[in-house]
């Protein structure tokens, strides 16, 4: 995987994918937007070697941190996907949250259990992924200025009700996500963290199944 790219390919990784109009009317299916994860630009390849940790920005009690058995160029590495991976995390979290409070219609009940599930199947890889950092000799960052720097999912601040719009919205996203697990794992096994590569495994697992189960509920054509 390359560690070299430009300015607009971090803006096309970064970049969120457009939900459908939350106006569509309760007769209308709302389109299915899925990016096509397989041609689309990588979180992971599009940023790797950027310096993401507040444990070098100075001070002299960060001087004295240490990588363990990573060198300074490999920590730049893992830390660039620990940091992006934290914050897309939290932001997933945060997103799943204002859907289930959002979500109105038929499915009201469904879906606002079945996020909350999703949430607890989620919200482990937070902390984890955060110690992960601190572990190595990083420092997360979390202000929501770094969330919404370095997370490649967006939180919405507008209300969206529409079940089938919300769903189709969240797939979008776990198809992103789920890849970004997928090829963060082999950068960090290639840096030679491979218990970070472990981690990233059996998180993109996790976001493959909810993936798998909410884009299951599009096949009814009653979900609007």
């Amino acid at each position: 995987m390359t560690k070299k790219s430009s300015k607009s390919a971090v803006q096309a990784a970064a970049a969120p994918a457009a939900p459908a109009s939350a106006k569509a009317g309760k007769n209308k299916t709302a389109p299915l937007i899925v990016e096509d994860v397989h041609n689309a630009p990588s979180p992971a390849e599009a940023s790797v070697g950027q310096r993401t940790d507040a444990a070098h920005e100075g001070g002299a009690f960060n001087q004295l941190v240490n990588h363990h058995y990573l060198t300074e160029e490999q920590f730049g590495i893992v830390s660039e996907t620990l940091q992006r991976n934290l914050s897309t995390s939290i932001c997933l979290y945060l997103k799943f949250k204002k859907y289930h409070w959002d979500i109105r219609g038929r499915f009201f009940r469904d879906l606002h259990l079945a996020y909350d599930e999703f949430i607890e199947e989620i919200f482990p890889s937070i902390d984890e992924q955060a110690e992960r950092l601190v572990a190595l000799g990083g420092s997360p960052k979390n202000a929501p200025s770094d969330l919404d720097k370095y997370s490649v999912v967006r939180v919405p601040t507008e209300t969206v009700r529409d079940a089938r719009t919300q769903v189709a919205d969240l797939v979008a996203d776990l198809s992103r996500v789920g890849k970004g697990y997928r090829d963060d794992s082999g950068t960090v096994d290639d840096a030679e963290d491979h218990a970070t590569a472990d981690l990233y495994n059996g998180y993109a697992a996790t976001i493959d199944k909810i993936r798998w189960m909410l884009q299951a509920m599009m096949d009814d054509e009653q979900l609007n």
